[in-house]
Protein backbone atom coordinates (compact mmCIF):
# COMPACT_ATOMS: atom_id res chain seq x y z
CA UNK A 1 0.00 0.00 0.00
CA UNK A 2 1.68 3.12 -1.09
CA UNK A 3 1.28 6.20 1.74
CA UNK A 4 -0.40 9.34 0.36
CA UNK A 5 1.20 12.03 -1.87
CA UNK A 6 -0.51 15.04 -0.62
CA UNK A 7 -1.07 16.10 2.88
CA UNK A 8 -3.81 19.03 3.61
CA UNK A 9 -4.90 20.98 6.20
CA UNK A 10 -7.79 23.11 5.91
CA UNK A 11 -9.03 25.94 8.07
CA UNK A 12 -12.66 25.57 7.67
CA UNK A 13 -14.76 22.57 7.08
CA UNK A 14 -16.35 23.91 3.93
CA UNK A 15 -12.88 24.88 2.60
CA UNK A 16 -11.73 21.61 2.53
CA UNK A 17 -14.75 19.91 0.92
CA UNK A 18 -13.64 22.57 -1.74
CA UNK A 19 -10.23 21.10 -1.98
CA UNK A 20 -11.24 17.39 -1.75
CA UNK A 21 -13.22 18.37 -4.57
CA UNK A 22 -10.74 19.97 -6.71
CA UNK A 23 -8.50 17.06 -6.14
CA UNK A 24 -10.64 14.20 -6.77
CA UNK A 25 -11.65 15.88 -10.08
CA UNK A 26 -8.03 16.13 -11.13
CA UNK A 27 -7.82 12.79 -10.49
CA UNK A 28 -6.46 11.90 -6.97
CA UNK A 29 -8.38 9.51 -4.75
CA UNK A 30 -8.85 12.14 -1.22
CA UNK A 31 -10.19 10.96 2.10
CA UNK A 32 -11.09 13.96 4.15
CA UNK A 33 -11.29 13.97 7.94
CA UNK A 34 -13.07 16.42 10.49
CA UNK A 35 -10.18 17.29 13.14
CA UNK A 36 -7.21 15.32 13.52
CA UNK A 37 -7.59 11.61 13.49
CA UNK A 38 -6.21 9.70 16.61
CA UNK A 39 -5.46 6.95 14.60
CA UNK A 40 -3.23 6.51 11.58
CA UNK A 41 -4.77 6.21 8.45
CA UNK A 42 -5.31 2.44 6.87
CA UNK A 43 -7.00 3.12 3.95
CA UNK A 44 -5.66 4.08 0.68
CA UNK A 45 -5.67 7.33 -0.98
CA UNK A 46 -3.22 9.63 -3.25
CA UNK A 47 -4.21 13.19 -0.91
CA UNK A 48 -5.90 13.80 2.74
CA UNK A 49 -7.67 16.82 3.60
CA UNK A 50 -7.92 17.18 7.53
CA UNK A 51 -10.83 19.76 8.06
CA UNK A 52 -9.91 22.34 11.06
CA UNK A 53 -11.98 25.04 12.01
CA UNK A 54 -8.91 27.64 12.93
CA UNK A 55 -9.66 30.15 10.49
CA UNK A 56 -10.92 32.59 12.95
CA UNK A 57 -9.86 31.28 16.75
CA UNK A 58 -7.17 32.91 18.58
CA UNK A 59 -3.81 32.77 16.53
CA UNK A 60 -2.06 30.53 18.83
CA UNK A 61 -4.87 28.14 18.73
CA UNK A 62 -5.09 28.00 14.80
CA UNK A 63 -1.36 27.17 14.96
CA UNK A 64 -1.35 24.68 17.26
CA UNK A 65 -4.30 22.86 15.83
CA UNK A 66 -2.08 23.10 12.08
CA UNK A 67 1.20 21.37 13.32
CA UNK A 68 -1.12 19.36 14.94
CA UNK A 69 -2.76 17.87 11.94
CA UNK A 70 0.57 18.16 10.22
CA UNK A 71 2.77 16.02 12.44
CA UNK A 72 -0.42 13.53 12.07
CA UNK A 73 0.05 13.63 8.26
CA UNK A 74 4.02 13.10 7.85
CA UNK A 75 3.20 10.49 10.36
CA UNK A 76 1.10 8.87 7.61
CA UNK A 77 3.85 9.49 4.80
CA UNK A 78 2.95 12.76 2.67
CA UNK A 79 5.57 13.91 0.68
CA UNK A 80 3.73 17.59 0.32
CA UNK A 81 1.85 19.80 2.38
CA UNK A 82 -0.42 22.50 1.40
CA UNK A 83 -2.26 24.82 3.58
CA UNK A 84 -5.76 25.68 2.47
CA UNK A 85 -7.47 29.00 2.94
CA UNK A 86 -10.59 30.68 1.86
CA UNK A 87 -10.23 32.23 -1.80
CA UNK A 88 -10.96 35.48 -0.57
CA UNK A 89 -8.10 35.69 1.95
CA UNK A 90 -9.99 35.52 4.75
CA UNK A 91 -7.94 37.06 8.23
CA UNK A 92 -6.59 40.17 9.37
CA UNK A 93 -3.50 41.50 10.45
CA UNK A 94 -3.30 39.35 13.66
CA UNK A 95 -3.61 36.00 11.44
CA UNK A 96 -4.39 33.50 10.89
CA UNK A 97 -2.67 33.13 7.69
CA UNK A 98 0.60 34.31 7.89
CA UNK A 99 1.15 32.85 11.90
CA UNK A 100 -0.13 29.29 10.52
CA UNK A 101 2.10 29.27 7.91
CA UNK A 102 5.18 30.98 9.38
CA UNK A 103 4.64 27.66 12.09
CA UNK A 104 4.48 25.17 8.87
CA UNK A 105 7.29 27.04 7.27
CA UNK A 106 9.61 26.25 10.09
CA UNK A 107 8.20 22.81 10.85
CA UNK A 108 8.93 21.99 7.53
CA UNK A 109 12.31 23.44 7.55
CA UNK A 110 11.70 25.54 4.45
CA UNK A 111 12.83 28.69 3.09
CA UNK A 112 10.15 29.57 1.17
CA UNK A 113 6.63 29.15 -0.18
CA UNK A 114 3.78 31.16 -2.37
CA UNK A 115 0.31 32.31 -1.45
CA UNK A 116 -2.36 32.01 -4.24
CA UNK A 117 -6.35 31.94 -3.67
CA UNK A 118 -7.30 32.58 -6.79
CA UNK A 119 -9.76 30.09 -8.48
CA UNK A 120 -10.53 31.84 -11.36
CA UNK A 121 -13.42 29.03 -12.46
CA UNK A 122 -15.41 30.83 -9.31
CA UNK A 123 -14.60 34.57 -9.96
CA UNK A 124 -11.37 34.58 -7.74
CA UNK A 125 -8.67 35.98 -9.54
CA UNK A 126 -5.34 37.76 -8.45
CA UNK A 127 -3.75 40.45 -10.80
CA UNK A 128 -0.50 42.33 -9.76
CA UNK A 129 -1.29 41.24 -6.40
CA UNK A 130 -4.61 42.58 -6.32
CA UNK A 131 -7.91 39.97 -5.36
CA UNK A 132 -10.66 40.17 -7.17
CA UNK A 133 -14.10 38.73 -6.67
CA UNK A 134 -15.50 38.51 -9.62
CA UNK A 135 -15.31 42.18 -11.14
CA UNK A 136 -14.88 43.96 -8.07
CA UNK A 137 -11.64 44.38 -6.06
CA UNK A 138 -11.86 42.92 -2.45
CA UNK A 139 -12.20 45.89 -0.62
CA UNK A 140 -15.16 46.66 -2.63
CA UNK A 141 -17.05 43.51 -2.58
CA UNK A 142 -19.55 41.72 0.40
CA UNK A 143 -16.14 40.55 1.90
CA UNK A 144 -15.56 43.74 3.29
CA UNK A 145 -18.44 43.47 5.86
CA UNK A 146 -17.39 40.05 6.95
CA UNK A 147 -18.92 39.77 10.77
CA UNK A 148 -15.20 38.24 11.70
CA UNK A 149 -12.42 38.98 9.15
CA UNK A 150 -13.97 42.05 7.01
CA UNK A 151 -11.00 42.34 3.77
CA UNK A 152 -10.37 46.23 3.71
CA UNK A 153 -7.73 46.02 1.21
CA UNK A 154 -7.46 43.98 -1.73
CA UNK A 155 -3.73 44.39 -2.02
CA UNK A 156 -2.29 40.73 -1.07
CA UNK A 157 1.17 41.42 -0.10
CA UNK A 158 0.54 44.19 1.85
CA UNK A 159 -1.87 41.97 3.90
CA UNK A 160 0.03 38.68 4.35
CA UNK A 161 3.32 41.11 5.33
CA UNK A 162 1.03 42.55 8.11
CA UNK A 163 0.79 38.71 9.18
CA UNK A 164 4.16 37.99 9.22
CA UNK A 165 8.18 39.15 10.28
CA UNK A 166 9.42 37.32 6.72
CA UNK A 167 9.74 39.11 3.59
CA UNK A 168 6.85 38.80 1.14
CA UNK A 169 7.03 39.08 -2.76
CA UNK A 170 5.20 38.59 -5.71
CA UNK A 171 5.42 35.94 -8.81
CA UNK A 172 3.47 38.49 -11.28
CA UNK A 173 0.86 37.70 -14.31
CA UNK A 174 3.78 38.24 -17.21
CA UNK A 175 6.14 35.60 -15.29
CA UNK A 176 2.77 33.30 -14.92
CA UNK A 177 2.04 33.75 -18.40
CA UNK A 178 5.52 32.36 -19.38
CA UNK A 179 4.73 28.89 -17.94
CA UNK A 180 6.37 26.95 -15.71
CA UNK A 181 10.06 27.64 -16.41
CA UNK A 182 9.74 31.54 -15.71
CA UNK A 183 7.80 30.36 -12.68
CA UNK A 184 10.59 28.41 -11.52
CA UNK A 185 13.11 31.07 -12.37
CA UNK A 186 11.32 33.93 -10.61
CA UNK A 187 11.10 31.53 -7.18
CA UNK A 188 14.71 31.13 -7.61
CA UNK A 189 15.18 34.67 -7.90
CA UNK A 190 13.03 36.32 -4.76
CA UNK A 191 14.59 33.17 -2.59
CA UNK A 192 18.03 34.83 -3.66
CA UNK A 193 16.39 38.23 -2.49
CA UNK A 194 15.48 37.00 0.82
CA UNK A 195 11.55 36.65 0.32
CA UNK A 196 10.49 33.78 1.73
CA UNK A 197 6.55 34.03 0.48
CA UNK A 198 5.42 34.79 -2.85
CA UNK A 199 1.47 36.09 -3.36
CA UNK A 200 1.30 34.56 -7.09
CA UNK A 201 -1.06 36.15 -9.82
CA UNK A 202 -3.93 33.87 -11.67
CA UNK A 203 -6.47 35.18 -13.81
CA UNK A 204 -7.43 31.46 -15.56
CA UNK A 205 -7.34 27.62 -14.63
CA UNK A 206 -4.34 27.24 -17.20
CA UNK A 207 -2.63 29.37 -14.76
CA UNK A 208 -3.43 27.16 -12.37
CA UNK A 209 -1.62 24.15 -14.23
CA UNK A 210 1.03 26.16 -15.05
CA UNK A 211 2.27 27.14 -11.40
CA UNK A 212 1.02 23.63 -10.33
CA UNK A 213 3.94 22.20 -12.35
CA UNK A 214 6.40 25.00 -11.33
CA UNK A 215 5.52 24.19 -7.21
CA UNK A 216 6.47 20.51 -7.79
CA UNK A 217 9.42 20.23 -5.05
CA UNK A 218 8.34 22.79 -2.67
CA UNK A 219 7.41 21.27 0.34
CA UNK A 220 4.82 23.82 1.48
CA UNK A 221 1.95 25.52 -0.03
CA UNK A 222 -0.61 27.65 0.89
CA UNK A 223 -3.32 28.39 -1.29
CA UNK A 224 -7.52 28.58 -1.47
CA UNK A 225 -8.57 25.38 -3.45
CA UNK A 226 -7.78 26.58 -7.28
CA UNK A 227 -4.07 25.78 -6.75
CA UNK A 228 -4.98 22.09 -6.07
CA UNK A 229 -6.05 21.37 -9.99
CA UNK A 230 -2.57 21.45 -10.90
CA UNK A 231 -0.99 19.31 -8.63
CA UNK A 232 -2.06 15.50 -9.44
CA UNK A 233 0.14 15.57 -12.71
CA UNK A 234 3.50 16.73 -10.42
CA UNK A 235 2.96 12.69 -8.60
CA UNK A 236 2.14 10.70 -11.88
CA UNK A 237 -1.12 10.43 -11.53
CA UNK A 238 -3.97 9.98 -14.73
CA UNK A 239 -5.97 12.91 -14.30
CA UNK A 240 -8.21 11.73 -17.30
CA UNK A 241 -9.18 8.44 -14.47
CA UNK A 242 -12.91 8.33 -14.17
CA UNK A 243 -12.88 6.28 -10.59
CA UNK A 244 -11.60 8.69 -8.36
CA UNK A 245 -14.94 10.22 -7.54
CA UNK A 246 -17.01 6.92 -7.41
CA UNK A 247 -18.80 6.95 -3.69
CA UNK A 248 -22.00 5.06 -2.79
CA UNK A 249 -24.90 6.16 -3.39
CA UNK A 250 -26.64 8.76 -0.78
CA UNK A 251 -30.17 7.97 0.33
CA UNK A 252 -32.64 9.13 2.61
CA UNK A 253 -33.98 12.70 3.31
CA UNK A 254 -32.55 16.15 2.69
CA UNK A 255 -31.52 18.76 4.82
CA UNK A 256 -29.43 22.09 4.35
CA UNK A 257 -27.88 24.47 7.46
CA UNK A 258 -26.47 27.73 6.25
CA UNK A 259 -24.99 29.84 9.29
CA UNK A 260 -22.48 31.87 6.45
CA UNK A 261 -23.48 35.75 5.82
CA UNK A 262 -21.73 36.22 2.53
CA UNK A 263 -23.33 38.46 -0.27
CA UNK A 264 -23.87 34.97 -2.27
CA UNK A 265 -25.08 33.07 0.92
CA UNK A 266 -27.90 35.74 1.31
CA UNK A 267 -28.47 35.72 -2.22
CA UNK A 268 -28.92 31.61 -2.50
CA UNK A 269 -31.09 31.57 0.91
CA UNK A 270 -33.40 34.18 -0.41
CA UNK A 271 -33.37 32.56 -3.62
CA UNK A 272 -34.73 28.99 -1.80
CA UNK A 273 -37.51 30.80 0.08
CA UNK A 274 -38.61 32.91 -2.68
CA UNK A 275 -38.85 29.31 -4.96
CA UNK A 276 -40.93 28.37 -1.30
CA UNK A 277 -38.44 26.49 0.07
CA UNK A 278 -39.23 25.42 3.74
CA UNK A 279 -36.96 27.62 5.76
CA UNK A 280 -36.63 27.91 9.87
CA UNK A 281 -34.30 30.86 10.75
CA UNK A 282 -32.05 30.92 14.25
CA UNK A 283 -32.62 33.96 15.69
CA UNK A 284 -28.88 35.13 17.71
CA UNK A 285 -31.12 37.05 20.25
CA UNK A 286 -33.39 34.54 20.92
CA UNK A 287 -30.70 32.08 21.56
CA UNK A 288 -28.63 34.47 24.23
CA UNK A 289 -32.37 34.51 26.07
CA UNK A 290 -31.76 30.28 26.26
CA UNK A 291 -34.36 29.46 23.80
CA UNK A 292 -33.85 25.82 22.63
CA UNK A 293 -33.91 26.92 19.14
CA UNK A 294 -32.07 24.03 17.89
CA UNK A 295 -34.69 21.57 19.55
CA UNK A 296 -37.91 23.76 18.06
CA UNK A 297 -35.84 23.24 14.20
CA UNK A 298 -35.41 19.53 14.43
CA UNK A 299 -39.09 19.45 15.66
CA UNK A 300 -40.07 21.80 12.72
CA UNK A 301 -37.86 19.86 9.95
CA UNK A 302 -39.56 16.71 11.36
CA UNK A 303 -42.66 17.79 9.95
CA UNK A 304 -41.44 19.17 7.16
CA UNK A 305 -38.94 17.14 5.33
CA UNK A 306 -40.94 14.46 3.57
CA UNK A 307 -42.14 17.05 1.33
CA UNK A 308 -38.34 18.02 0.26
CA UNK A 309 -34.95 19.11 1.67
CA UNK A 310 -35.64 21.87 4.41
CA UNK A 311 -33.44 25.00 5.27
CA UNK A 312 -32.19 25.60 8.85
CA UNK A 313 -30.37 29.12 8.46
CA UNK A 314 -28.43 32.08 10.71
CA UNK A 315 -27.64 33.52 7.40
CA UNK A 316 -28.38 37.65 7.49
CA UNK A 317 -27.32 40.88 5.86
CA UNK A 318 -24.57 42.98 6.84
CA UNK A 319 -27.07 45.19 8.66
CA UNK A 320 -28.79 42.69 11.26
CA UNK A 321 -25.36 40.94 11.67
CA UNK A 322 -23.92 44.04 12.84
CA UNK A 323 -27.31 44.99 15.16
CA UNK A 324 -26.78 41.57 16.84
CA UNK A 325 -23.02 41.85 17.43
CA UNK A 326 -23.60 45.37 19.05
CA UNK A 327 -25.94 43.20 21.65
CA UNK A 328 -24.27 40.16 22.23
CA UNK A 329 -20.57 40.78 20.80
CA UNK A 330 -19.09 39.40 17.92
CA UNK A 331 -17.35 36.35 19.54
CA UNK A 332 -20.85 35.30 21.54
CA UNK A 333 -23.41 36.10 18.98
CA UNK A 334 -20.72 33.78 16.84
CA UNK A 335 -20.31 30.62 18.88
CA UNK A 336 -23.85 30.58 20.11
CA UNK A 337 -25.37 30.67 16.34
CA UNK A 338 -22.59 27.96 15.22
CA UNK A 339 -23.48 25.47 18.70
CA UNK A 340 -27.29 25.49 17.82
CA UNK A 341 -26.35 25.00 14.00
CA UNK A 342 -24.09 21.92 15.17
CA UNK A 343 -26.75 20.66 17.07
CA UNK A 344 -29.03 21.09 14.09
CA UNK A 345 -26.79 19.57 12.00
CA UNK A 346 -25.79 16.49 14.57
Amino acid sequence: MNPPFLGCIADDFTGATDLANNLVRAGMRVVQTIGVPDAPFAGEADAIVVALKSRTIPAAEAVAQSLAALKWLQAQGTRQTYFKYCSTFDSTAEGNIGPVTDALMDALGTDFTIACPAFPENGRTVFKGYLFVGDELLHESGMRNHPLTPMTDSNLVRVLQAQTARCVGLIDHRTVAEGTGAIEVRIAALRAEGVAMAIVDATSNADLVQMGRAFATLPLLTAGSGVAIGLPQNFGLDTTRANAAQLPAARGLRAIVSGSCSTATNAQVADFKARGGAAFAIDPLRLAENADLAGEALAWAEAHMASGPVLVYATAEPEAVRAVQAQLGVARAGEMVEHALAHVAR
